[in-house]
């Protein structure tokens, strides 16, 4: 079988690729291992909403609440952004090959040979929009969990009732880290959360969304190419915000009300014993320190832009650290049953047979645009080329950009 374009992956980035492709005429198919939105039917636990508000969730041509119903203000849960995903597709007709797995991608000539479990294409481009979040990312830290407790990933993790029963280690404080920490402590376990580097945020600020302040002021829009470490940018780990319809925010100084005990870093696994860093009280003030930037850059845009439609400016209160946290943990003790770990996820590129990964296995691109292997794209990954560029309001532009190099990269093959 022979097209265009093979896009890999029918989340939302690929699905935002099939729309940019066919305005442009340009054939393609789409791959996708399972179903449309296959990673939010599968990979998310049950109570999971979106982290940014519903109005934001738009794609080309379509967005939330086109149809006139819903809560623009709300957080979509997981089936609802299945659904979301779904009527999108039908919406442009992608030509989807659901069910269908890539076995490998490589190049041949000019273009490039996609192995499936259903059969050969070939073709002159590729898109990866399989995402960066496939694997979940857990550390080596000299030794595994004594005999008796359960480790699992956030990827594994999917209610609080299938547990076994005892305290809870968290380790990561991420927006992951904080929400499940914040779940299982609600279903009457002890829950502890080793913090790592993290980055702070309030869902709502002077009385509208974070998110709102994100956009409006530009921050979303700033280019992978504007920053001065765009490695560093792409490594910052995600806020620590939650969707709920009571729109709170859910920092370490809530979770510490609500009785969740913080200890510093998971450092290493010896024997029975976990050592943690000494390194909390520094986290925290740098996570302090980044969020009054944060603020500061809000209320310097809102008063250039004479901006009146808000609420005064507001300062929180620092992260309330314990005064002697402890430097480890005895897992032998029975205070804790359970490891879950929220420490990131990574891409798989396992069937990628081009040499374009560096050591650590992630795609050398110049804004998604692979340069050592001409015609191969990725899109979806962290800060690709906007500081939007993972979330679902971020596929529209990275789509136009990718879409138009790529289209300048078919006409180059043909013959003059």
């Amino acid at each position: 079988m022979k097209t265009a374009t093979v896009v890999v992956g029918a989340g939302h980035s690929g699905l935002a690729v099939s729309r940019r492709l066919t305005e442009r005429s340009i054939d393609h198919v789409v791959i996708e291992r399972g179903e449309v939105a296959n990673s939010w039917r599968t990979q998310r636990w049950d109570s999971l909403r979106l982290l940014t508000p519903n109005w934001q969730s738009r794609l080309p041509g379509h967005a939330y609440g086109d149809n006139g119903s819903g809560d623009p203000d709300g957080y979509m849960s997981m089936p609802e952004v299945v659904g979301f995903m779904s009527d999108y597709a039908r919406l442009i007709d992608a030509p989807i090959c659901t069910g269908t797995t890539v076995a490998s991608v490589r190049s041949r000539g000019a273009g490039y040979i996609v192995d499936t479990d259903r059969g050969r294409w070939e073709c002159d481009t590729v898109v990866l929009a399989s995402g960066g979040f496939n694997v979940a990312k857990i550390p080596e830290l000299g030794g595994a969990p004594p005999e008796g407790i359960a480790s699992l990933s956030a990827f594994e993790y999917r209610n609080p009732d299938r547990l076994a029963p005892g305290g809870v280690l968290v380790v990561g404080a991420s927006a992951t880290g904080v929400q499940i920490a914040d779940e299982v402590h609600r279903s009457g376990r002890p829950v502890t959360v080793a913090v790592g580097e993290h980055v702070r945020m309030p869902r709502l600020y002077r009385g509208r969304d974070v998110l709102w302040w994100m956009e409006r002021s530009g921050l979303f829009d700033e280019r992978y190419d504007e920053v001065d470490d765009v490695v560093r940018v792409r490594r910052t780990p995600s806020p620590q915000l939650v969707g709920t319809p009571q729109r709170v925010t859910l920092d370490l100084n809530a979770l510490t009300d609500q009785g969740v005990r913080l200890v510093g870093r998971l450092a290493a696994l010896r024997g029975s014993e976990a050592l943690l860093s000494g390194s909390l009280a520094n986290k925290c003030e740098l996570a302090d320190l980044k969020q009054g930037r944060l603020l500061d850059t809000f209320d310097e845009w809102a008063e250039s832009s004479g901006l009146d439609e808000v609420g005064p400016p507001e300062r929180f209160a620092p992260i309330r650290v314990p005064p002697s946290p402890p430097l480890k943990l005895d897992l032998a003790r029975g205070e804790i049953s359970t490891i879950i770990w929220a420490t990131g996820f990574k891409p798989d590129y396992s069937w990628l047979d081009v040499p374009v990964l560096d050591h650590k296995g992630q795609i050398r691109h110049d804004g998604g645009v692979v340069t050592e292997s001409p015609g191969l794209y990725v899109i979806g990954l962290n800060f690709l080329r906007r500081r939007k560029s993972s979330f679902i309001c971020g596929a529209a532009d990275d789509s136009r950009d990718l879409v138009s190099h790529l289209a300048g990269h078919l006409d180059s093959l043909v013959p003059a």
